[in-house]
């Protein structure tokens, strides 16, 4: 029996001790999926990753087990201990009752020795300060900057044997979502159609199977010391991945279905014939090194497809617990696992051990891994919860200690840099590389930062010119960081705050739920900005890269503002509109288009989201894509807008607000007036529609403003017409490039 009735928060006095020890956890009478599990005393589930199973709480009795959308999953029926003294707790599913699952507490590791006269005692931690188990996929892949949970639907799997393990593993860890398997090995050919419409996929996961690619000539080790044999098995190998993946990227390439592809596990030590060759090309080391460059650059020729570092994935994990090179034959590159043809069933005057009392395998690690980087790659190339500022706290964030107290010039020695603030000082950056903009809000003396800033940066690696914003005051940082977000003009859900104080984190939180806020810990901050999905990009565009310069023309522009009336400002903005006709998703400027209509919330006149498959679909049933580039006589915004037309429709218009207020909006719905009634040859009636969302305010007017009149709603949709003899208001300030 559970014995505490309510819990919520550190344990009192709970029985059985959950947050003691780990525990093993899988289907009632079936095989564990893990038995690593942690019952956090804050209420998380650590040591193991599943969506099912995130959190946990005690009420009336029983034990809950809480998936990431906070829904029960599991619940306590039954708990005891078996003849070994172990403690065992029966899970049911709370809809279907049928479905049981077992938690089975891991037997205690025995305690050390007692400390004698001759040895220290241990030192005693805190509880809030002792470590926290961090699984080999959250830690590859951090949730920290998680918000909006993804659910997998359905995933295509074609490869070889490792592919078929995830196949079955996967199926059974995941069973909310669906896998299907297309076996794949050296001249096979894939079906015309997959065993469900593309449609139906959210990706699929395809891994080439190393064996194909090199052939079995390159067990014969010897013939490496044969002259010109590696510059054959090179060349070879790169035709085969050619031929392999050409195939394989047939639903990709015919229906735009987004695609992964695994490289190749290296093998973990060198297969030279001698040491001076370790390292060489007569080495399979480097061999396959080479081939998963080579994949990576035909990988990226293909659209809607990107290569998932599988090799990094079993290299932090551990390749001696992985792969199986030190059973089988360098290139298999598989997980290891027990020979059970054989296993027991043939006389040996020496009965082979179980594989694990020789080599202990993390194979339930490893796909934990391996799926987490498939979601996290699915997020990043989604755009979800994408971050797009990041913003930091100065004093015990970005240097050790604070700049007044601890850097005084007649005091020496000051705190060290090296450690985690150079590690911060280069993650702010390749943040800034990523097109992610990095500020700071801080509470001190401007002018007594300013001054100090270059003796307490040394080395000289960052300067407050590679913010792009700098608020240093004693103004409340929620009030400084709305400021940094009407500035960047982003969302604060699209904003982290990098903190050490709590009481100013907690501050934030308050006022401005939706940022993000971490940075208690310095040793965790680099890992989860450079490592989370929500920091990274699918692919970079030529805006992404120019982010950082453009807000700051932008600033600039607004402090000019402020100085002249309306029509005066606009006027002198010298504010230049280019057009560019979208035709088809191999043109450069595709990337950004998709890109931009998928993460702009507020002028976007109905909120859709589009696939790369959905849009191709449009281009193929006729419609139009007319996309803008927008410059002035501060800065190149680049390409900042896109409108969807179809007939003689408007179907969505989505604009960066980076733009807002220029009467940019309502020049380019003119252009896109004279592009739908030039294929018509005459007055012809030009219709849009705007559905209102939470967040679009600012474009509810765009059409009345550009000389529409508005008609009935239809469906909640509001409706509105420019008439074949009327012509769209046109700004004259602004000009066609």
């Amino acid at each position: 029996m559970i014995e505490t009735k309510d819990f919520q928060g550190p344990p009192k006095n709970i029985s059985p001790p959950l947050s003691d020890g780990t525990w093993s956890f899988g289907p009632l009478g079936g095989f564990f999926l893990t038995e690593s599990l942690i019952f956090n005393p804050n209420g998380k589930i650590d040591g193991y990753y599943h969506h099912n199973e995130r959190s946990w709480r005690i009420e009336n009795y029983r034990l809950l087990i809480l998936g990431e959308d906070g829904n029960l999953m599991w619940r306590s029926i039954e708990a005891f201990k078996d003849p070994q003294g172990i403690i065992n707790i029966i899970l049911e599913h709370p809809v279907a009752k049928d479905t049981r699952f077992l938690l089975k507490q891991n037997a205690p590791q025995s305690k050390p020795n007692q400390p004698t006269q001759d040895t220290v005692p241990p030192v005693s931690i805190p509880p809030q300060s002792r470590p926290q188990t961090l699984s080999d996929a959250d830690f590859l892949f951090p949730p920290d900057l998680e918000v909006t949970p993804v659910k997998i639907k359905k995933v295509l799997l074609v490869g070889s044997c490792l592919t078929a393990l995830y196949h079955e593993q996967l199926q059974a860890r995941h069973p909310e979502t669906k896998f299907d398997y297309i076996p794949y090995n050296f001249v096979s050919v894939l079906p015309e159609t997959p065993p469900s419409p593309t449609s139906d996929y959210d990706f699929q996961y395809l891994q080439i199977p190393l064996r194909s690619v090199l052939s079995d000539r390159v067990i014969w080790g010897f013939r490496f010391n044969e002259e010109g044999f590696t510059k054959t098995i090179l060349q070879d190998a790169y035709s085969v991945i050619d031929a392999m993946l050409s195939s394989a990227m047939i639903y990709n390439e015919r229906h735009g279905l987004l695609t992964f592809v695994s490289n190749f596990i290296v093998p973990q030590m060198s297969t030279a014939s001698s040491m001076y060759e370790r390292g060489s090309n007569n080495d399979l080391t480097t061999i396959v090194q080479r081939l998963n460059d080579y994949l990576n650059e035909k990988v990226a020729s293909y659209k809607n497809a990107y290569l998932l570092n599988i090799d990094a994935v079993a290299s932090t994990i551990g390749k001696r617990y992985i792969l199986d090179d030190l059973v089988y034959f360098y290139s298999h590159g598989a997980v290891t696992y027990q020979d059970w043809d054989d296993f027991g069933s043939i006389a040996r005057n020496e009965p082979i051990p179980p594989l694990e009392t020789v080599y202990p395998v993390k194979k339930d690690a490893f796909l934990d891994a391996i799926f987490r980087q498939m979601v996290t790659a699915y997020r990043t190339t989604k755009q979800v919860d994408q971050v797009k500022a990041v913003v930091f706290d100065l004093d015990n964030t970005l240097w050790r200690g604070q700049i007044a107290e601890h850097y005084r010039p007649e005091a020496q020695p000051w705190p060290r840099t090296d450690g985690w603030p150079l590690g911060l000082w280069e993650a702010i950056h390749y943040l800034r590389a990523r097109g992610i903009l990095v500020a700071i809000c801080s509470k001190n003396d401007y002018d007594y930062v300013k001054t100090r800033w270059d003796d307490v940066i040394e080395p000289k690696l960052i300067s407050l010119d590679d913010f792009s914003s700098v608020k240093i005051n004693w103004t409340p940082k929620a009030q400084n960081i709305s400021e940094i977000c009407k500035e960047f003009n982003i969302k604060p859900k699209s904003v982290v705050f990098v903190d050490d104080n709590p009481v100013e984190r907690a501050a934030v939180a308050s006022a401005l739920p939706d940022v993000r806020v971490i940075g208690g810990n310095p040793y965790l901050t680099r890992r989860i900005l450079l490592w989370s999905a929500e920091t990274q990009i699918a692919r970079m565009t030529e805006e992404s890269g120019k982010r950082e310069e453009m807000i700051r023309g932008q600033i600039e522009r607004e402090e000019t503002r402020s100085t002249m009336d309306r029509s005066e400002f606009l006027a002198s903005l010298n504010c230049e509109v280019s057009f560019i006709n979208i035709t088809s998703t191999d043109q450069p400027e595709f990337g950004r288009t998709l890109e931009l209509t998928n993460k702009t919330n507020q002028f976007n006149t109905n909120g859709q989201r589009w696939s790369f498959e959905n849009i191709a679909d449009f281009l193929k049933a006729g419609g139009k894509i007319l996309a803008f580039k927008v410059k002035d006589k501060f800065t190149e915004y680049g390409l900042v807008g896109v409108l969807y037309l179809k007939g003689t429709e408007i179907t969505q218009y989505v604009m960066s607000c980076r733009v807002l207020g220029m009467e940019v909006e309502e020049f380019v719905v003119a252009e896109a007036v004279k592009l739908l009634r030039s294929a018509r040859s005459g007055e012809t009636d030009i219709t849009a529609t705007i559905k209102e969302t939470p967040d679009n305010t600012p474009c509810r007017e765009v059409y009345l403003r550009a000389g529409f009149r508005e008609t009935a709603k239809q469906e909640g949709v509001r409706q509105f017409i420019l008439d074949g003899d009327e012509v769209p208001m046109l700004p004259l300030h602004i000009k066609k490039a």
